[in-house]
């Protein structure tokens, strides 16, 4: 398929360097669109085009996770070489791994050894590594500290405490003139953001992780029902009517004007809302995630992160995989830290004094990451996102009042059922 195919009408391109260079080739890599994801990958561009002679072509990927992929699907289903590099989801190897080539060749074992291990682990397939592990995520709450400080109140630990505490400060807030405040704001459109976010509660109150790692589904449960029925309580109440289109950029556009008392969201955002510019500015903090209640209850973080691989159709593969080297490097890791607070995929940065020098909450993070929540890309492979797009949209149906927890999950269960092995993967 062509350029002309395909780019006008999907992607915005935006050339990293300011003139092509006599020598050298040209590779292209698609980036995100979340935060300061581009600019940062247009900075990280320039350092491999001095270094090396070659020009990149940094192309602007669509800010939804799932127009991404689907995106992606396009573009590779037709063999194009317009993308050399993609930056990918966690669990994109299993749905997209035939496209991309083996990265061992080109990277020495001590560079992949030291990136955590479990994500390693999630990028490959048998022997080979189909991505290199660029920034990592899972996800946070973020909290007003000197709201809480105003109506004397502490950070929530379960998510029945954070429904109580939200409503205070929220008609606390209203009553002093700003009827735009809301006590929380999430990720709640039909998308992969809401099977993170959806995960987390119902994994919080001991309610399965949809898929077990044994292949047999796990969401129908008292316990994932009454998670999304507190959810959908909070929709209209604590959470604006609008949370059901939000993404990450809608519910921090509304924390970081100072228009929500706690958000759920990833650790990018921290960068941001603690900005010079944010009106917000130091009145921020950040915490785990609430648990539920109940047996069975634990705070629970969706793993979440970011990866580059080489399409199999680049015509410049060494190249390709040369910059994916390069971006995800300890020392570009630790620039693109201490710029713009993403989380690394090396263990050792998290001690690093420059880094929590910059970035002081890093110091918290590691231990999230290590023991954070999986979803089911693995155990599902190629057909993960078709269980995550019915586990999205059964959550959906439930935060928008059509049918409550219990209705939509004996759904969602049948509609698993058929596209599984009767009930197992």
């Amino acid at each position: 398929m062509s350029r002309s195919a395909i780019l006008p009408l999907t992607f915005a391109l935006v050339l990293a360097g300011t003139a092509a260079q006599a020598a050298g080739v040209t590779v292209a890599i698609a980036c995100g669109s979340v935060g300061a994801e581009q600019a940062q990958c247009q900075e990280g561009a320039k350092e491999w085009e001095a270094k090396t002679g070659n020009t990149v072509k940094v192309v602007a990927a669509p800010q939804s996770t799932s127009d991404q992929l689907a995106l992606y699907q396009q573009i590779l289903s037709a063999g194009s070489s317009d993308i050399d590099v993609f930056q990918i989801d966690v669990v994109w190897p299993g749905i997209l791994g035939s496209h991309f080539i083996d990265l061992k060749p080109y990277v020495d074992q001590a560079t992949i050894d030291q990136h955590f291990p479990n994500i390693i682990k999630g990028l490959s397939r048998g022997d080979q590594l189909l991505a290199l592990p660029w920034f990592t995520d899972a996800g946070l709450l973020y909290y007003r500290q000197d709201l809480l400080d105003k109506y004397k109140l502490k950070v929530p630990e379960t998510w029945d405490q954070l429904t109580e505490t939200a409503k205070t400060i929220q008609d606390g807030e209203r009553k002093d003139g700003n009827d735009r405040f809301f006590g929380f704001v999430f990720q709640g459109r039909s998308y992969e953001g809401l099977t993170c976010n959806a995960l987390e509660w119902i994994a919080s109150f001991g309610g399965g992780t949809i898929v077990g790692p044994d292949g047999k589904i796990t969401v129908n449960t008292p316990q994932a029902a009454k998670a999304l029925d507190l959810a959908a309580s909070w929709v209209g109440t604590i959470a604006p009517d609008g949370v059901l289109n939000y993404m990450e950029e809608d519910a921090r556009g509304v924390f970081q004007s100072g228009n929500a008392a706690f958000m759920r969201n990833w650790p990018y955002a921290h960068g941001l809302v603690d900005a010079g510019d944010s009106p917000v500015k130091g009145k921020v903090g950040v915490a785990a995630l609430p648990k539920g209640d109940g047996e069975g209850a634990r705070s629970a973080a969706t793993l979440g992160g970011w990866n580059l691989a080489v399409s199999k159709y680049s015509a410049h593969p060494k190249e390709a995989a040369d910059l994916a080297a390069f971006l995800t490097g300890k020392d570009e890791q630790k620039r693109r830290a201490i710029a713009g607070a993403f989380q690394t995929t090396i263990p050792a940065l998290y001690e690093d004094p420059d880094v929590l020098k910059a970035q002081p909450f890093f110091a918290t993070l590691k231990t999230a990451f290590d023991g954070a929540l999986a979803r089911p890309s693995a155990i599902t492979g190629e057909r993960y996102n078709e269980v995550s797009t019915l586990f999205w949209n059964a959550v959906h149906n439930t935060l928008s009042k059509q049918g409550d927890g219990a209705t939509n999950l004996a759904q969602l269960q049948k509609d698993l059922n058929r596209l599984s092995r009767g009930g197992r993967w």
